[in-house]
């Protein structure tokens, strides 16, 4: 690795525990309250950072799940509030693959891309499959099959600047 690129993997493992810390403090206080504003903006905030950041220095893995995160975050924004506790535990998951990652960055080790199982459910819209709603063959059941209104998202803006939306 050369100098300036171990200067800047450096800024990113300080940057990007710091973001892991506010997104660990944000899910606990939204245990206490799921509608908590400031932790739901908090976390979508963090999962958004530590994306532009992965993406920048080429940590694909990192940016991929920090971007599902922060997708999940912005249908969560726009509902007001954390579903329910499945959906709670699916961003504490999230939260444990990330920090596996940047722990294998600070290691000077490629990051393990996170499992297809945990992207699919960070993908789904905030109004449909939960965790604990995996079939018995391990796969997701279809948004038809799910009740409840869904939440709407609009995808092609966050806080005022467009988004990649994944398809």
């Amino acid at each position: 690795m050369s100098l300036d690129m171990a200067k800047y993997r450096s800024i990113f493992l300080e940057e990007a525990t710091d973001h892991l810390g506010e997104i660990s403090r944000a899910l606990f206080e939204l245990e206490k309250e799921m509608a908590n504003a400031e932790a739901i903006d908090t976390l979508f905030r963090m999962a958004h950072s530590i994306k532009s950041m992965a993406a920048s220095l080429g940590y694909d893995a990192v940016a991929d799940l920090s971007h599902r995160m922060e997708d999940r975050m912005e249908g969560i924004r726009a509902g007001g509030r954390v579903r329910s506790q499945d959906e709670l535990a699916l961003l504490f998951r999230a939260l444990e693959a990330l920090e596996a990652m940047v722990e294998a960055v600070s290691n000077e080790e490629d990051p393990t891309p996170a499992d297809e199982a945990l992207l699919a459910l960070l993908g789904k819209e905030t109004a449909e499959a939960a965790p604990s709603e995996t079939l018995s063959d391990g796969s997701v059941p279809d948004a038809e099959s799910q009740p409840g209104p869904s939440v709407p998202i609009q995808p092609d803006r966050v806080g005022g600047e467009p988004k990649k939306v994944r398809r």
